[in-house]
């Protein structure tokens, strides 16, 4: 009979011993408790710290993989209903004013190379999470394993934001420009900015789209590491599965 172990209960674990006040030995203790109880030894009887925080890497490493090499396919973005990315709604306006219009295919072509422009640039992305991931201590892989369905994913968007926008942006503009986006938009507003008595628009598409498209990363980032959470087939490798635990 299949005996899962959740998180949750290796954790609940933790807890019965205290958490502000543990030491390395009682952290150990109580990783080898639930090892033993549900037959989930390792060499020496027992998971160690460094396996559960190897574990936790491991799970968000497989994640950031699927999610970027999802985002960065063809339609990736584009016919994604969770992350394609919209005309800019700052200027709603002008999408709306030139479809009236008849522009209405102008639009939708811009909107294509916007979300063209982010699956090229999500080829970039893993890297740079990558490199969050290996920063982990064991305190951070503690209130993630802790934590809710995406706590992973909300320590990533915590400790990589800024470093993700900083090092997107410039891949983010060349690839707009290369999927002709930022021709596409500027063509659209300066004809909208023509329309007599409109209030002129000019945001700024590049920072617009970065946003969006590590919106879109996080997402699916967020996806996958609930599904490793709660699907043991989704457990790849045997440190996720003994991390995450099942046991036949």
């Amino acid at each position: 009979m299949k005996k899962l172990v959740s998180p949750i209960f290796v954790l609940g674990s933790f807890i019965l011993i205290g958490f502000t006040s543990c030491t390395t030995a009682q952290i150990e203790q109580a990783l080898g408790t639930v090892a033993q109880q549900t037959g989930q030894t390792g060499q020496n009887g027992a998971l160690t710290q460094t396996e559960v925080a190897s574990g936790l890497k491991q799970a968000l490493s497989q994640g950031i993989n699927k999610g970027a090499t999802q985002a960065s396919q063809t339609d990736g973005f584009y016919k994604s209903s969770l992350i394609r990315i919209p005309f800019p709604p700052d200027v709603q306006r002008v999408e709306n004013t030139l479809r009236t219009l008849g522009l209405g295919a102008e639009v939708d072509k811009f909107v294509l190379t916007l979300n063209r422009g982010a699956e090229d640039a999500a080829k970039s992305a893993a890297p740079i999470f990558l490199n969050a991931i290996k920063q982990l201590t064991f305190s951070d892989v503690w209130n993630i394993l802790r934590g809710e369905r995406d706590a992973a994913t909300q320590y990533l968007k915590r400790t990589t934001t800024s470093q993700l926008t900083s090092a997107f942006s410039p891949i983010m503009r060349n690839s707009l420009d290369k999927v002709n986006a930022t021709k596409y938009y500027s063509e659209l507003v300066n004809r909208y900015n023509k329309i007599p008595l409109v209030k002129k628009a000019d945001p700024n598409l590049e920072s617009y789209a970065t946003q969006k498209a590590i919106d879109g990363l996080f997402t699916l980032v967020a996806q996958e590491e609930a599904n490793i959470r709660e699907n043991p087939i989704a457990r790849t490798t045997e440190l996720l599965k003994r991390v995450f635990g099942s046991r036949q």
